[in-house]
């Protein structure tokens, strides 16, 4: 039996990039926890995407903007690289499967995130 691991980040997204040939995804996760005081703080933790297919890449450059809430799924890689004579250790996500949930909000009405956008709260795309 063949076994493997996936993994899940959901958040907003920071920028979108093109980057030779393939899409660069920042991707804002706020972990939770609770301080001294018993007080629940969030701490935002950014994430790095890289998507691959031309219909991933076609889908993120047309729908995706900042401020997306969005949910990427796939597989680790590690990397690195030298900075200023340091190495320094990197961890992206390999996307296989991209969805919009919400898009950002444009204008301060009151409404909730989910009636922001529902056009684009179908669309979804996965790697072949």
């Amino acid at each position: 039996m063949k076994t493997f691991a996936e993994f899940q980040i959901l958040g907003r997204i920071g920028k979108v990039r093109e980057v030779g040939q393939t899409t660069r995804v920042s991707i804002c996760a706020n972990y939770a926890f609770k301080d001294r005081n018993g007080e629940t703080k969030d701490k935002p933790y950014w994430n790095e995407i890289t998507i691959w297919s031309d219909s991933g890449r076609k889908y993120v450059g047309d729908y995706a903007k900042p401020g997306d809430l969005v949910v990427a799924r796939g597989t680790l890689k590690q990397g690195s690289f030298e900075k200023d004579g340091e190495k320094v250790y990197t961890v992206d996500l390999n996307c296989d499967d991209f969805s919009i949930l919400a898009s950002a909000k444009t204008d301060k009405s009151g409404e909730d995130e989910a009636g922001a956008a529902p056009e684009t709260a179908k669309k979804a795309v996965k790697r072949k």
